[in-house]
């Protein structure tokens, strides 16, 4: 008998087994059966991990820019500004400096921003504007901290930063706080910005509301210029000829001196205007216990209560006819 190479074959009973001939195992129709091998499933199994490992280190990286730890290079082109801004202008010499120092030593201090809120793809900066602008001036990506902040969390960021490096004036400082009030934003958050208390706030304010924001453009951020001298324009400028000052301080000869001496002369100017319009003339009316104070535009009548007590209201009483026999007069 001859002897037969014997194959057992497992189905789903174990018991089970069949006897194949070598014969029964030829190709079928020249179809040649390839040997199967383990190198597909493991290099799927390779891709997969590799999948797996870069969506874990893309997480991470989403991670670590919302907690703002990683520093990334961005297209300048794709940040916005601030949405409440805490400058004037950028300074053209101040820029220039800037620029010549990033060339030089690269951008060695990042700026932070945060995914915009209202445009995808785009972000929004909360401090960094000059070092912003200097990148696009040379064409370069600028160096950025990508950061999840609330509104807030923005403007309390930009304020401090700026509070830090000490790079904005008193009137910019007081702009930016009344910006925020204006936005709806509370004393407590203001305060925290701008690392001051009520007191110092409540000035800041006060300038803003005497001074109007034309005549600060005019003058420009004047870095030099503190609180008191700001107050002090405040309270002279009511009765001057705000118009006029501006129109002066826009004049070539004065676009050419720096801020600080366009600010003095606004003063000196508002300091002239308001003592010429101080100076009324007075006269008294003979025999009558009233002095009329002519200015510019109009008289006013002061009666002397001590002497004749009660003339004042004797004359308010008989303003109407006095008037109508005023117009008759004049159309005679």
């Amino acid at each position: 008998m001859a002897r037969k190479n014997l194959i057992e074959i497992s189905a789903h009973d174990p018991a089970r087994t069949e006897t194949v001939s070598p014969r029964d195992n030829r190709p079928i129709a020249g179809f040649v059966p390839q040997e199967r091998s383990a190198a597909p499933v493991g290099g799927i199994t390779k891709t997969l991990g590799n999948i797996t490992e870069k969506m874990e280190r893309a997480s991470e990286l989403e991670r670590q820019l919302a907690a703002g730890q990683t520093i990334v290079e961005l297209d300048p082109g794709l940040i916005d500004a601030s949405f409440v801004s805490d400058r004037l202008a950028i300074d053209a010499a101040e820029l220039a400096e800037l620029v010549d120092q990033i060339r030089e030593h690269g951008q060695q201090v990042p700026i932070l921003v945060r995914p915009h809120p209202e445009t995808k793809g785009r972000y929004q900066v909360a401090y960094g504007h000059r070092r912003l602008a200097a990148t696009r001036e040379i064409g370069i990506r600028v160096r950025a901290v990508v950061r999840d902040l609330t509104d807030g969390q923005l403007v309390v960021s930009q304020g401090q930063e700026n509070s830090a490096r000490t790079n904005l004036s008193y009137v910019e400082r007081a702009l930016f706080a009344s910006r925020l009030e204006e936005r709806g934003f509370g004393r407590d958050v203001i305060m925290a910005a701008l690392s001051v208390d009520k007191a110092a706030l409540s000035r800041m304010l006060i300038v803003i509301r005497q001074v109007p924001l034309e005549l600060i453009n005019a003058i420009g951020a004047a870095p030099e210029i503190g609180r008191r001298r700001w107050l002090e324009l405040g309270e002279r400028i009511g009765n001057a000829d705000i118009a006029k000052i501006i129109a002066e301080l826009s004049a070539d000869d004065a676009r050419k001196i720096s801020s600080d001496e366009r600010f003095h002369r606004a003063l000196v100017l508002a300091t002239k205007k308001a003592a010429t319009k101080a100076a009324v003339a007075k006269s008294e009316v003979s025999g009558a216990p009233v002095t009329i104070k002519k200015t510019a535009s109009g008289a006013a009548f002061i009666f002397d209560g001590k002497t004749a007590p009660g003339f004042d209201q004797f004359v308010q009483e008989r303003l109407q006819s006095l008037f109508q026999e005023f117009k008759k007069h004049r159309g005679a």
